[in-house]
């Protein structure tokens, strides 16, 4: 542990961000209409999350609040997951920049769903008298 903080990997970091970015930039290609418009709002709101909570994660208070935001950028990588496939399903001429960052959104959720039951097995080890 570095002066307090659980976790704080500058690669993820960076990833979450390009994640972000490249979330960003699919949102502004795909056209607007009234199906559209909606799922955009959404996975904007949940690809970016995930990096934003990330970020929470690596300024936590202790190991328990550090789990919780990890837990939630999971939540949100899975969420995007989401999002993005009916992005796919409403809009198959974009399928190569949807599927792409649909397989992102899997690799997050996998490292968060690792990192987040590595320190809770961490945490709940008993303790030794």
């Amino acid at each position: 542990m570095r002066q307090g903080r659980p976790f704080d990997d500058k690669e993820l970091l960076s990833r979450t961000f390009k994640f972000s970015e490249q979330i960003i930039n699919l949102s502004r290609i795909l056209p607007k209409n009234e199906v559209n418009s909606p799922l955009i709002r959404q996975v904007v709101r949940s690809g970016t999350s995930i990096g934003s909570n990330y970020r929470e994660a690596c300024e936590a208070e202790s190991g328990r609040d550090f789990v919780h935001k990890i837990r939630i950028s999971k939540k949100e990588a899975r969420e995007t997951r989401y999002w993005l496939r009916l992005l796919l399903t409403s809009n198959p001429s974009f399928a190569k920049k949807i599927i792409p960052l649909g397989r992102e959104s899997v690799e997050l959720l996998k490292i968060f769903a690792s990192i987040s039951s590595k320190f809770s097995r961490k945490n709940s080890k008993p303790k030794a008298n």
